[in-house]
C-alpha cells in the first residue's frame, strides 16, 4: 500500500489530500480572498491523517503542486513538503500545477486549457489533451483577441480567470468552464502515484517552485 500526502498551494485554494495507490482518500481545502495557507496549510495536514486514522511515519512520500502560481503559495507548500520529507527520509514528488488543473476536466474531444490568473490580462497557461497529455508548453501570456486561434479544435478553458479571458476570447470553438475554478490536491493523487511508481522523484535538497516568472518586489 502506498499513501501520498498531496499539498496544492499554487493559488488561493490551500488544499491538502491524502492517496491511497493513487485513490483519495480525503481532501480539506479553503480559497479565501486573502491567501490563508501558512495558517491553514499545516492544520489541514494533520486533520487529514487523523481522519483516515494514519500517523506521519505511514506516509510513502510527499507530493506537491510545483507551479506555476502564485509566489507566496509556492514557497510555503515547497517548504512544507520539504520539511516532511526530509523529517521523515521519504520522497518528495512534484507535478505541474496546470496539468493538475486539466485533470478536473471531463471531455470527449476537444483541448483542455487551465490558466492561472497573473494579474492585468496576463495568465500563466497551458493546453492539454482529453488524456492530459500536453502539447503546448506552460506560458506566462497577455490575452487578445487573437491569443489561441491557431487552434481548431473546441477549447475548454478553465480557472480563476476565465471573465477576464471572455472579455477577448469571442472564437465560436471556445467554451469557458466555470465550475472548475482553482487547482485541488484531490486531483493530484493519480499523478504522484505514476510518479511514485516510476520512481521520479526530486531532490529534497535542491527542489524549487516552477514560477515562471521572476519574482517581482514592489
Amino acid at each position: 500500500m502506498t499513501y501520498i500526502l498531496n499539498l496544492e498551494t499554487s493559488t488561493r485554494n490551500c488544499s491538502v489530500s491524502i492517496a491511497l495507490n493513487g485513490e483519495t482518500l480525503l481532501c480539506k481545502e479553503l480559497a479565501e480572498l486573502g491567501y490563508s495557507h501558512a495558517e491553514k496549510l499545516h492544520v489541514f495536514i494533520e486533520e487529514v491523517l487523523k481522519e483516515v486514522n494514519l500517523q506521519f511515519s505511514d506516509l510513502n512520500a510527499v507530493a506537491v503542486s510545483q507551479g506555476p502560481g502564485s509566489y507566496t503559495g509556492l514557497r510555503i507548500g515547497v517548504s512544507a513538503a520539504k520539511g516532511l520529507c526530509y523529517a521523515m527520509n521519504i520522497p518528495l514528488i512534484a507535478v505541474d500545477t496546470l496539468q493538475v488543473m486539466a485533470s478536473k476536466v471531463k471531455i470527449n474531444e476537444g483541448l483542455v486549457v487551465p490558466m492561472i490568473d497573473a494579474r492585468r490580462m496576463e495568465v500563466y497557461s497551458s493546453v492539454f489533451t482529453t488524456k492530459i497529455e500536453k502539447v503546448r508548453e506552460v506560458k506566462a501570456e497577455i490575452l487578445t483577441e487573437t491569443s489561441f486561434n491557431e487552434f481548431t479544435e473546441p477549447l475548454f478553458f478553465v480557472g480563476d480567470c476565465l471573465e477576464k479571458a471572455k472579455t477577448v476570447l469571442h472564437q465560436p470553438n471556445f467554451y469557458f468552464l466555470d465550475d472548475v475554478v482553482f487547482p485541488s490536491a484531490a486531483e493530484m493523487s493519480h499523478l504522484t502515484y505514476e510518479k511514485f511508481k516510476t520512481k521520479s522523484f526530486e531532490d529534497v535538497a535542491y527542489f524549487e517552485p516552477f514560477y515562471l516568472k521572476d519574482f517581482m518586489v514592489k
